[in-house]
Formats: structure tokens, sequence, C-alpha cells
């Protein structure tokens, strides 16, 4: 039974930086795709980032790149994503979310529907 929770939100001014962290357990295979979504009031959930358990390899939307940086330490079960640059447009709930799948798909990895699992989120609010 795979469980995820997010942590690390917080309040935080324009041009600021957090570093949120996803604990993951019970992930039973060796391959996952792991991402990050966030999600506004009244918006579509939306995929950042999303990182291949297996190789590493990472993926990160035209919209955050540069500022948003993702990262995994798998002796931890642990994701992380790392943003810099806080804009009051990236207030949003952020959630984990993993699929058991060998890497991320090049052409879907920000679809939330590829995704099994699911965090409860972090709030992130920039003013």
């Amino acid at each position: 039974h795979v469980q995820l929770v997010e942590s690390g939100g917080g309040s935080v001014q324009a041009g600021g930086s957090l570093r949120l962290s996803c604990a993951a357990s019970g992930l039973t295979y060796s391959t996952y795709c792991m991402g990050w979504f966030r999600q506004a009031p009244g918006k579509e959930r939306e995929g950042v980032a999303a990182i291949s358990r297996s190789d590493g390899r990472a993926y990160h939307a035209d919209s955050v790149k540069g500022r948003f940086t993702i990262s995994q330490d798998n002796a931890k079960n642990a994701l992380y994503l790392e943003i810099n640059g806080l804009k009051p447009e990236d207030s949003a709930t952020y959630y984990c979310a993993a699929e058991p799948a060998y890497g991320c798909a090049s052409e879907s990895w920000s679809r939330d529907w590829r995704y099994n699992y699911w965090g409860p989120g972090t709030q992130v609010t920039v003013s």
C-alpha cells in the first residue's frame, strides 16, 4: 500500500525559495514515475515535474523550467521539489504522486490520470 506525504509548504514572499519534500512508503516495485503537481483554486491540476525512480531522468514543465528542480533520494524513499524565485502565481496546493512504471513517459508525464497514488498535498502561498 503506497503512501505519500508532502511537507515543506508555507507562506513566503515573492522571490523566496522553498523545498518541498514527499515521504513515500510502500513502494513495492523498483520502478516508479514520481511526479509533482499543483492546483490553485478554480484551476486544473498542473503537472510541474516528474522523475524516474530507476534512472533519475527528470522532466519539468516549460512554465517552471529554470526555477523548479525535482530530485530524489531513493535510499530515504524521498522526493523533493526545489522552488526558487517564487511568484504569486505559484500559490497552490502541491501534490506528490506515484505511478508504477518503468520510467516517466516523455509525452504524458504531466497528465494526472497516469498516477495511481497521491499525497494529501502541502499548501504554498506566495505574497
